[in-house]
């Protein structure tokens, strides 16, 4: 499984309806397990991201059908990074040479 890390911004829409937001969170983990994969964990942060969410899904490409589900619904937006554990950068490590 690969790991995603994403830091969210609600949008306008995502704001005005934030008491809802614990029920979004249910629909996304919903979302990523329908897809395969499952949700590691979500914080609510303060900052300049309303939210930071760590997930696994079989591949990068499973992984951006369920941003583009997510970002279709209108309430957040997102900035995803695929995450490495010390285990998979040593294979990256051992490709090199």
């Amino acid at each position: 499984m690969a790991t995603f890390v994403s830091l969210v911004s609600w949008t306008e829409q995502g704001i005005k309806n934030f008491k809802e937001s614990p029920a979004r969170a249910d629909a996304f983990a919903q979302l990523v397990a329908k897809n395969g994969g499952t949700v590691k964990g979500l914080w609510w942060t303060l900052g300049q991201y309303d939210l930071v969410a760590i997930t696994e899904a079989p591949d990068a490409e499973s992984a951006t059908a369920v941003l583009l589900q997510l970002g279709a619904a209108g309430s957040v937006r997102t900035v995803t990074m695929q995450a490495f554990d010390r285990e998979a950068l040593e294979r990256i490590i051992a490709k090199t040479g």
